[in-house]
This record gives C-alpha cells, sequence and structure tokens, in this order.
C-alpha cells in the first residue's frame, strides 16, 4: 500500500501531473491540432503553482477551515504532536535524524501549549521511510533537547494519518484520555481532525504555520520552489482527504 500511495502521488503530484499533461498535448498533437492547448495549459499551471501567490489557490481553503487556537481549553486531557518528516543523518548533530522544518514548528507549538497547560504530550510517527529509528523517537528527543519537555506517550508504528489516529486513539483510550489538543500544521489539521474523531477522540484543533495568513510581497507572485513545495504540499492534502472520505474507514478499538 505505501509503494502504491508513492507511486500514485509521484504522477498526481507537481511536476510530473504537469509533465504528463504537456506530453499528452504533444502527443495528440498530430491527429488533433488542437491537443496544444493541453501542453500550454500545462505550461500555465506550472507557473502560476510556482509562485507562493499562486499556492494560496490550494493553501488558504484548507487553512481556514481550522481557526488558530484563541484560548487553552479547559477539558483538554493531553497533547498529540503528529509527525511530519526528519531531515536525517544531520551531520551537526553527531549524525543523528532531526525532525523537519514542519515538524520542528508542530513540536515548538506543542511545548508552548505544554507550558501554559501542563497537559502531558503524546508524540506520533513510525518509521515510513524505512529508518531505524521512529519519527515519534526523534520527536520525543527535540522536544527534551530542543524545549526541556518530557514526552509521556510515543507511538512509533504509524506509517499514515490514519494509522496515526489509529494507533494513537488505543494509547490515549488506554491512558484514560478521551479529549486531546491536536498538533499539526493548519494545512493537515482537516485531514488529522477527522482521522482522530473517526477513532472516537475529542479533537480540539491547536493548528499551527498558517501560510496562507502571511502578507504577500513582490517575491510571492514569481516562480520559485518554495511556491512549488507549497502547492504540492496542499494538493496532496486534498487527494488525502479525498481518498480518506472514500475509504470511510470506522473506528476501532
Amino acid at each position: 500500500m505505501l509503494i502504491f500511495s508513492a507511486l500514485a502521488a509521484t504522477v498526481l503530484l507537481f511536476p510530473l501531473n504537469v509533465t504528463l499533461l504537456g506530453a499528452l498535448g504533444l502527443l495528440l498533437r498530430r491527429r488533433c491540432p488542437r491537443a496544444t492547448w493541453l501542453s500550454w495549459a500545462a505550461l500555465v499551471l506550472l507557473l502560476v503553482f510556482s509562485t507562493r501567490a499562486g499556492s494560496l489557490l490550494l493553501v488558504t481553503p484548507l487553512e481556514t477551515q481550522t481557526a488558530p487556537l484563541a484560548t487553552m481549553p479547559t477539558t483538554a486531557q493531553a497533547i498529540v504532536v503528529l509527525s511530519g518528516a526528519r531531515l536525517s543523518n544531520a551531520p551537526e548533530y553527531d549524525h543523528q535524524d532531526k525532525p523537519g522544518f514542519i515538524t520542528f514548528a508542530r513540536l515548538q507549538y506543542a511545548a508552548r501549549l505544554h507550558r501554559a497547560s501542563g497537559l502531558p504530550i503524546l508524540v506520533t510517527g513510525g518509521k515510513p521511510d524505512g529508518s531505524p529509528e521512529s519519527e515519534a523517537a526523534v520527536m520525543a528527543r527535540s522536544l527534551r533537547d530542543d524545549f526541556g519537555v518530557a514526552t509521556r506517550w510515543q507511538e512509533q508504528a504509524s506509517d499514515t494519518t490514519a494509522d496515526n489516529a489509529r494507533l494513537s486513539a488505543r494509547i490515549l483510550r488506554d491512558a484514560g484520555m478521551q479529549r486531546v489538543l491536536l498538533v499539526t500544521d493548519a494545512m493537515h489539521m482537516p485531514r488529522a481532525a477527522r482521522s482522530f474523531r473517526a477513532q472516537g477522540i475529542e479533537v480540539i484543533p491547536a493548528p499551527t504555520v498558517f501560510f496562507s495568513s502571511e502578507r504577500l510581497t513582490l517575491n510571492d507572485w514569481l516562480p520559485g520552489g518554495e511556491g512549488l513545495r507549497r502547492s504540492n504540499y496542499a494538493l496532496h492534502e486534498w487527494i488525502g482527504a479525498l481518498w480518506y472520505a472514500l475509504r470511510q474507514t470506522p473506528a476501532k478499538s
């Protein structure tokens, strides 16, 4: 399933999706000259979604589904932090794995919430890339070393967001925890919150990293790698949300 998901993502996400669309237009133009519009459309899409301003067309509808946490809820029992990606074999840290940029931002916000509430923290993330160390272990080490915060639970077997929810729910129920602050970035929150609620966990969203709230500058209208990265991330979330909706995985114990 992981191999299938990786192959499907490669085809559906930038830049291969628009590359294939452009190639299709070139292949069909001999039989149907009008098919060249597919190639022009692919070029326009690539240019638009390579800008940070253009990426907002995909990013903003995701991020506006969840508002930032305004006040610390008194009913929350724990903080759950979802893994993102890792930086592997960091030479400046004795070749240890470290959290990726998005994961680090989630941990930073979770540490802030912990200091404000005193709630225990669960980190969740397995070894989807085949690394010897789980992402949860990397996150727990970062919370300890970078923020001076201890982790109560580590869920180390999940490969997907659905796995994060299913396996974390077991740990939480065993500990008598039912209502949690869920920490992930704003684009990922809609899919993550639905996954946890499907497992019977009451979720209070605590999103971080809001790209849509940034002030636009001239550079944001110019094509670049960061714009394409954000567009790719948002498109991945739209596809993931559709896939999860089609599966409609019921709650499991």
